[in-house]
């Protein structure tokens, strides 16, 4: 992919594998529509990368799991962008317990934040790109998503779920030119790993946010011709 003129949506922008990714786009020069929770982080990451890039930057607070707000935010940042070339579902969230401990509406929220969120905007964004027959859609899944863990009930669930959905929409979509490519990191030095308690360990030895993200770059940067289906990336000798 050439990313001149370049335009992309990332939900969960505001921290960790989608502020990087952000970051990793903006210095290729792709114009960035920002969605997340917190208005705050947007305003300062928007700020961060048009001092840095000079790139034009969006920004709209949403919360991927409420329809309602989804539908406003996708379509104020498709009008200011114009088009949409590219899609990063990331926004999500991690909490673990056992099926019995865990409060079943945490249960739930997990689930409408990871499945339903990568639904709701990828609902929004896709009737253009098939109007246009192109597109990427990269849905930043989980090795959660592959295999289950014990207190990972909900986390896995959801993530199996995006991996399902994103298997459908890759034979949906194809015909029309649209890429659509699931990742399964595994456990990635953030702030959410790091509240929901997993071993991040030390910074040089495991996985950064900055490697997925130039995982993204380099599925995004195949030949139009050829998709990036599903790409694992793991920490080589975690602690």
């Amino acid at each position: 992919m050439q990313f001149t003129n370049k335009t992309a949506i990332i939900t969960g922008a505001g921290k960790g594998i989608g502020k990087a990714a952000a970051q990793a786009l903006a210095k290729q020069g792709v114009r960035l529509g920002l969605l997340a929770r917190s208005a705050s982080d947007l305003e300062a990451l928007q700020h961060e990368l048009k001092q840095n890039y000079g790139v034009d930057v969006f920004y709209a607070a949403a919360d991927v799991s409420k329809p309602e707000e989804v539908k406003p935010a996708s379509a104020q940042l498709i009008e200011q962008l114009g088009v949409v070339d590219i899609l990063i579902n990331n926004a999500g969230i991690a909490t673990f317990g056992t099926v019995l401990d865990m409060d079943p509406a945490e249960w739930e929220r997990i689930i409408q934040v990871n499945l339903m969120g990568t639904y709701y905007v990828t609902r929004a964004v896709l009737p253009a790109m098939l109007e246009r027959k192109q597109g990427d859609i990269i849905n930043v899944a989980s090795t959660a998503g592959e295999r289950g863990f014990a207190t990972g009930s909900a986390y896995c669930a959801s993530k199996f779920a995006v991996m399902g959905l994103t298997e459908a929409l890759f034979h949906e979509v194809r015909k029309s030119n649209i890429r659509v490519t699931a990742l399964t990191p595994s456990t990635v030095n953030t702030e959410l790993a790091a509240k929901a308690g997993l071993p991040i360990g030390e910074e040089d030895r495991m996985m950064q946010p900055e490697d997925v993200a130039q995982l993204i770059v380099s599925a995004l940067m195949l030949p139009p011709r050829v998709v990036m289906k599903t790409a694992g990336i793991l920490t080589t000798n975690p602690q």
